[in-house]
């Protein structure tokens, strides 16, 4: 009797058979993995990734799908296979295969728990059909040659679990990517055609930058002063340092020195340089991403219009887009960053890093041999920054990635004495920052003390353009109302605006600068990160040093005034947790920032 992977609506001559479904995966698994050196285990994870579908019990419930006569989903099969490959290989290798095997469609499961969803439960649940199924299938592919796990993985395991953790997460992703894949070409090789439309190269998108960063130096030839010599040599030193070896970096420069361009500028002849695939440029808010996406599609418009791929959970197609071409390719692209461009949230990719689920998995495969850039480094969440640091240190050290951390207020990421868990070896990009700064250095801070509500809404009423932020979006409301009742062009920003309202609201922001009329925003701290805004005044509630100069960014930022105004004032208003032990380290001190 012929065995099958899957049906069609059609006559069982044209199902798929399973040997054809476990060949392609396993090829498909195999090139993903090359990246790292995985191949061959990926390759071993792909043959065996569905031997449950090769138990009678399997195919009858295929047959009685295609009659209507099943539900969806009752019979298992991912099992089997993880049941073989622990019989098989001992040690981290036949750990690793059950895993993901298991997992494949489920997701990755804990080994041991008092959960019935726990890989130990689910394979005593479900031994004796694993063992029908193992023994149906055929030989061949039964006894695989052991392959070889490449020569870093477990060494050292006990004092660094992560590297095998992390190691089992992108075999996962590998078989997950290449068995979706594989299905799709079977059952909708229409939707492969879409999927597999051109994109332009990493050399292709670097002569584009280049291009575009030389009509915008052009346009600024007659535009002299510091801010435009410090971008200047921001750039070079850039492109410079894009000759080094793949690894850790840092990237330290002021606000408005043009750290997105010349960020970008480094990852792009990094990679081409050293063969680096993809750049992933991943932020801490969506409004800041939904920005640096336009930013790049602008840079890269002569390249065509699939060298940006925009991934965050508030992205939405206006409706005219729907059905375009480039939409269709950019809903495939998201499910596993097959693009040479990611702009992307820390959430998204700290979820590949680190979540359980498949979908999330499935792109995991593509950071190596990447270059990431994650911008506004200061954001990255306190809470989380031991597995941060340590799954960036580990994708630097073992998979040929290259990490860009890049911020005007660099946090202290760098391994120190009573900060072990810190990063080692990582190497600044500009030559001098502390020097930089300085030199940028566009505005004056003062600290005026509490200020009552009713105080602050007359000081913000009385300047024409000015920019307020505190640390509460309760606050925010209350304190835009009371502006309100005393001046006119008032304008509010927050989280809890939907993401296009907020980007209507800082381009409504930017033409008021732009043509010198009046503008009063208040704003909590989401208009800090990345928002390219220049205001002559800014009220900023006391918070840490780092929102303080991150405040300070949004003032004077193109150096048009001799100096710009940052006032930091206290108040009764609670601050969140993080905001307020940041802000109780500077109780007593006169922050100076840097810019």
């Amino acid at each position: 009797m012929n065995v099958y992977a899957h049906t069609t609506n059609g006559q069982e001559h044209e199902w798929e058979p399973l040997e054809s479904h476990l060949r392609a995966v396993a090829e498909g698994a195999a090139e993903f993995a090359t990246a790292f050196g995985g191949m061959e285990v990926a390759r071993v994870a792909g043959w065996w990734h569905d031997l449950g579908k090769y138990s009678p019990k399997f195919q009858n419930y295929l047959r009685e799908s295609h009659g209507g006569r099943a539900v969806r989903g009752s019979v298992k099969h991912a099992i089997a296979g993880a049941v073989h490959a622990s019989g098989r290989f001992n040690g981290n290798l036949g750990l690793s295969l059950e895993f993901i095997i298991a997992g494949h469609h489920a997701g990755l499961a804990d080994h041991e728990s008092e959960s019935d969803s726990s890989l130990k439960r689910r394979v005593a649940n479900e031994k004796a059909e694993s063992a029908r199924a193992i023994g149906a299938a055929p030989a061949s592919i039964l006894s695989l040659t052991r392959p070889e796990l490449p020569a870093w993985v477990g060494k050292g395991a006990e004092k660094n679990p992560l590297q095998v953790s992390l190691f089992i997460r992108m075999l996962f992703s590998c078989l997950v990517d290449a068995d979706r894949l594989a299905t799709e070409q079977f059952a909708d090789p229409a939707r492969v055609v879409l999927r597999k439309s051109s994109t332009p190269s990493i050399p292709m998108l670097r002569s584009a930058l280049d291009a575009h960063i030389d009509r915008l130096t052009a346009s600024k030839r007659e535009q002299s002063g510091v801010v435009n010599t410090q971008r200047a040599a921001l750039l070079a030193a850039c492109r410079d340092a894009a000759a080094l070896p793949p690894g850790l970096f840092s990237l330290t420069a002021p606000t408005g020195s043009g750290k997105t361009l010349s960020s970008m500028a480094f990852a792009l002849r990094h990679a081409e340089k050293h063969g680096l695939r993809r750049v992933i440029y991943a932020l801490p808010f969506t409004s800041v991403t939904e920005q640096n996406a336009e930013v790049f599609r602008a840079a890269f418009a002569a390249s065509g219009d699939r060298a940006v791929l925009e991934h965050h959970s508030a992205y939405r197609p206006s409706s005219q887009d729907e059905g375009h071409p480039t939409e269709v390719w950019r809903r495939l692209a998201v499910e596993n960053w097959d693009a040479p461009v990611v702009v992307t949230t820390n959430v998204q990719l700290l979820e590949s890093l680190f979540s359980a689920n498949p979908s999330d998995c499935r792109k995991l495969h593509r950071i190596a041999k990447s270059v990431i850039v994650l911008d506004e480094a200061q954001s990255l969440p306190v809470k989380l920054l031991k597995p941060t640091l340590a799954a960036l240190d580990e994708l630097a050290r073992s998979y040929g990635t290259t990490v860009v951390l890049c911020s005007a207020t660099m946090p202290a990421v760098t391994a120190r004495e009573g900060f072990e868990i810190g990063l080692r070896g990582v190497r600044e990009i500009v030559p001098e920052p502390e020097a930089m700064s300085r030199a940028m250095r566009r505005a004056d801070v003062e600290r005026v003390g509490t200020l009552a509500d009713e105080e602050l809404a007359e000081r913000i009423a009385a300047e024409p353009g000015v920019l307020t932020i505190v640390n509460t979006r309760g606050h925010a409301a209350r304190l835009y109302e009371l502006v309100r009742t005393r001046a006119t062009c008032v304008l509010h920003l927050s989280a809890l605006m939907c993401p296009a309202h907020r980007s209507i609201r800082v381009a409504q922001i930017k033409r008021l600068l732009a043509d010198g009329k009046e503008c009063r925003v208040v704003s909590t701290q989401v208009v800090e990160a990345g928002v390219d805004i220049d205001f002559p005044v800014v009220f900023r509630a006391m918070a840490g040093l780092d929102s303080i100069v991150q405040a300070a960014g949004r003032c004077n930022r193109e150096g048009g005034l001799a100096r710009g105004r940052v006032v930091v004032f206290d108040t009764d208003e609670k601050p969140p947790p993080d905001i307020g032990r940041a802000a109780g380290c500077l109780l007593y001190t006169s922050p100076s920032p840097r810019d």
